[in-house]
């Protein structure tokens, strides 16, 4: 009998995959953000990635950081990854982690909040000067969510060929 093998991937690296997976599927030319919201016994209960409300076509609106006025810009059009998770989901998410692979603003951290999220696992926190991320995690503290920068591997997330012949 064969023993089991040692090289699996922990939960943190299972579900921060599937958010870095999940942010394959925004269109912002600029930067794509994936969220994943895990249980307490370590099912995925739903996902997001950043990206326009649906039934407002992408191709209308902007994608740009900088225009006219700010109507121009995707800041008043896109909803965050962490939002869509917390609004796809078919499940409760009270009790559970969110994975996701930037830092949540300030309107992300009150979704979190409200919805009983228990604990935000990021993958990078590159705006942590900017005003909103500062809100956002003296939000965090006071709800008393604990968030921390996310310690496993990157994988990626598909096969390479090495992988394939392997199998």
């Amino acid at each position: 009998m064969s023993e089991k093998r040692q090289d699996y991937i922990s939960w943190d690296e299972y579900f921060m995959g599937v958010a870095i997976l999940s942010a394959k599927r925004s269109k912002d030319p600029m930067t794509q953000v994936g969220a994943c919201i895990a249980s307490k016994e370590n099912k995925v209960i739903t996902m997001g990635y950043n990206g326009m409300p649906i039934g407002c076509s992408d191709d209308e609106l902007p994608w740009t950081r900088k225009g006219k006025d700010s109507l121009d810009t995707k800041y008043l059009y896109v909803c965050h990854a962490e939002f869509n998770a917390i609004l796809n989901s078919n499940a409760p998410v009270k009790g559970c982690r969110l994975y996701v692979t930037l830092f949540p603003c300030n309107e992300c951290a009150k979704a979190i909040i409200q919805s009983g999220i228990e604990e935000v696992i990021y993958l990078d926190d590159i705006h942590s000067d900017e005003v909103s991320i500062q809100a956002s995690k003296r939000l965090l503290t006071i709800a008393k969510i604990p968030y921390r920068k996310y310690q496993g591997r990157i994988l990626n997330p598909f096969f390479t060929k090495e992988e394939t012949d392997e199998a």
